[in-house]
């Protein structure tokens, strides 16, 4: 579990440290709620599913193959 929590927090502190338009990601309108991208927009970038990066930021046991 703990190598969960490793690579949570790995996640967060990057994504916080990069702006939509440093990443080239045209950003929404409106109040950002974080600094930084977005859950949604790293998944994007990353070619995954919102879905799975959350998980992979909330630090959820996850079986990811070989």
């Amino acid at each position: 579990m703990e190598r969960n929590a490793e690579l949570r927090d790995f996640l967060r502190t990057r994504r916080a440290r990069i702006t939509p338009e440093q990443a080239g990601v045209q950003p929404h309108p409106g109040p950002r709620r974080v600094p930084g991208l977005r859950r949604e927009e790293v998944a994007y970038l990353a070619g995954v599913s919102a879905d799975y990066y959350g998980r992979l930021e909330q630090g959820r046991h996850l079986n990811i193959s070989d």
